[in-house]
């Protein structure tokens, strides 16, 4: 019997490409100096310690950091088996080197002195998925993803529009196409926080995956009856990002959709926290838990920016959870009923 942190699902695109996910993978946002500097050996460290935990599929983007989240994972990777590991990275954001103090960095402390220009086209693929290669020190990534190609990154809805043409019209998304077709990537598709693009994705494109990041969890289960079934009915695949919102589910009083959470957000999470509560479970693996059980999602990934964090997300998955906890936040009207559900107490696929 496998700890329940090094579990592993195979998950085969719509194109017949292999990829064996660990169920709890490791999003390196936190890499990035998000909210607080972390010295190299540190950022070492805590990638160590998610390899330790069993995590064999890593998530990193350029925007993290402005470049060191992917620097930091590459470096670490060095003196591991390649093909034991799956990685993904993101383009749609290119980081254009600045004076520095000019930095845009946004919640990313101390980064390389650069700016972020967003281009979706063809010639911002290639040049994105290039500079992430030598900034990982790999000659391939599993998996390209497309990234905020939503309107709440963009500003608006027209601007979304501008972005998706060049996507599209532009060539980007046959640029991905082109690099899927020869084997440089086994699958594409969007790392986004918002269902609508993923909807659009799936209509008119030829997505393998998507990283969703906040939309379905135990607070919020939007999708379930739209998105979810129709990756499950198209053998697309989930990877579900950000499983405690940010961090309201982790603290209460965290964040949500990184922000300070509305009034009736931190109403329902009370809710939520008092139900699990009453059968001695705690809220985060209750959170860490629940999206693995529906049928299309093949990994979560929880940052961490310490050690302590990543071995604590990695003991969560062995938290015994009893059967009935589900039943009563369905019916207390907390999850959607026809959300799946995990069926055993103590999280084990074998």
């Amino acid at each position: 019997m496998a700890q329940a942190s090094d579990v592993r699902r195979s998950f085969t695109t719509p194109l017949g490409r292999s990829l064996s996910f660990s169920v709890l993978g490791f999003g390196t946002a936190p890499l990035g100096n998000m909210g607080r500097v972390l010295s190299e050996a540190e950022a070492d460290q805590v990638v160590e310690t998610a390899w330790a935990s069993g995590a064999r599929y890593i998530d990193t983007a350029p925007l993290y950091g402005h470049g060191l989240s992917e620097t930091r994972v590459g470096r670490a990777l060095r003196d591991k088996s390649r093909d034991a590991v799956v990685v993904s990275t993101k383009v749609g954001r290119l980081l254009e080197p600045c004076a520095p103090g000019d930095e845009d960095s946004g919640i990313f402390l101390a980064t390389p002195a650069c700016r972020v220009k967003f281009d979706y086209s063809r010639g911002g693929v290639l040049r994105s998925f290039d500079a992430s290669l030598r900034r990982l020190g790999l000659d391939h990534v599993d998996i390209l993803l497309v990234h905020d190609a939503e309107p709440r990154t963009h500003g608006s809805q027209e601007a979304y529009e501008a972005r998706w043409s060049e996507l599209t019209g532009g060539g980007g998304w046959r640029a991905l196409d082109e690099l899927r077709a020869a084997g440089v990537v086994a699958a594409i598709g969007l790392g986004v926080n918002e269902v609508a693009p993923c909807e659009r994705t799936l209509a008119e494109l030829d997505p393998d995956l998507f990283l969703l990041a906040g939309r379905y969890t135990l607070l919020e289960q939007t999708p379930l009856r739209g998105l979810m079934a129709d990756c499950a009915d198209r053998g697309v695949g989930v990877i579900i990002g950000g499983p405690y919102n940010s961090g309201v589910l982790a603290r209460r009083a965290g964040s949500y959709n990184y922000a300070a959470p509305p009034g009736e957000v931190l109403s329902r999470v009370e809710h939520l926290a008092g139900v699990c509560e009453r059968f001695g479970v705690s809220l985060k693996a209750a959170a860490l838990r629940f999206p693995l059980a529906h049928p299309a999602v093949v990994s979560v990934i929880p940052g961490g920016q310490t050690s302590e964090e990543v071995r604590g997300n990695a003991a969560l998955l062995g938290e015994p959870i009893p059967g009935g906890l589900w039943a009563a936040l369905k019916n207390e009207g907390l999850l959607d009923p026809a959300a799946p559900t995990p069926r055993t107490e103590v999280f084990a696929e074998c």
